[in-house]
């Protein structure tokens, strides 16, 4: 069963994730940009009255959602490795019973009612972001997996999905598998590892994204697109 959100050790979570990857000259190079992939057809049609990054329990009601509660964290980057500050990161999932709350999902009769659902979150100065949800699960068709979007300041909205390292649906996931170079499909896969510290079995994952951005023309310069 699920505990209250403890946002200490969240912050905890992001403090270590973000002193493991802000090192000065580790960008030497610069990085491959995220793969983005479909939208999928269960963005949220109708939004939540609650939209915070705690997808486990909805406004102040008591009772938590059912799944393995994952603390889902990471950066989002420019090529450069120069965080992105000020961007609204969203992810959306389906529940514990392969559910997404969208009018037409399936398996609707089986919903979770206490399961978020969706959830955004605004980066700070180093480009972090952190969500409180659950280990992904899969349904028919599909592996398990997160749907994230970034909308950076003046960029398009990038889309994408984490999967789970390791996991064998992977292998017969056609939109996973739809990224023919195998080098850019691992940069979508996650380790969900226990928390040590925690004795309800929460887990950590760790999933950065890398966008491109460009000037719009030379008149704007301060302007940026995703391309």
């Amino acid at each position: 069963m699920a505990t209250p959100f403890n946002r200490r050790r969240l912050c905890k979570v992001f403090t270590a994730g973000v002193s493991a990857w802000y090192v000065p000259g580790v960008f030497a190079e610069e990085l491959t940009r995220t793969p983005q992939q479909t939208e999928g057809p269960f963005y949220p049609d109708r939004l939540p009255l609650d939209t915070d990054n705690d997808l486990l329990v909805i406004n102040d009601t008591l009772t938590p959602a059912v799944g393995e509660i994952t603390h889902l964290s990471g950066r989002i980057l420019d090529e450069s490795g120069n965080p992105i500050r000020n961007a609204v990161i969203e992810i959306w999932q389906c529940d514990s019973s392969g559910a997404y709350l969208h009018s037409k999902t399936g398996n609707a009769n089986k919903r979770d009612p206490h399961f978020q659902g969706f959830g955004r979150f605004l980066t700070g100065s180093t480009g972090e972001y952190g969500f409180r949800t659950i280990k992904p699960v899969s349904y028919p068709g599909r592996t398990p997996h997160i749907h994230v979007a970034v909308t950076a300041p003046g960029q398009e909205k990038f889309v994408t999905q984490c999967y789970i390292q390791g996991h064998p649906e992977n292998q017969r996931d056609g939109i996973f598998q739809s990224i023919r170079d195998e080098k850019l499909r691992e940069l979508l896969l996650v380790h969900f590892r226990p928390i040590q510290e925690s004795n309800v079995g929460e887990l950590a994952a760790r999933f950065d994204v890398v966008l491109g951005i460009t000037p719009i023309d030379e008149s704007t310069p301060n302007k940026i697109r995703r391309t």
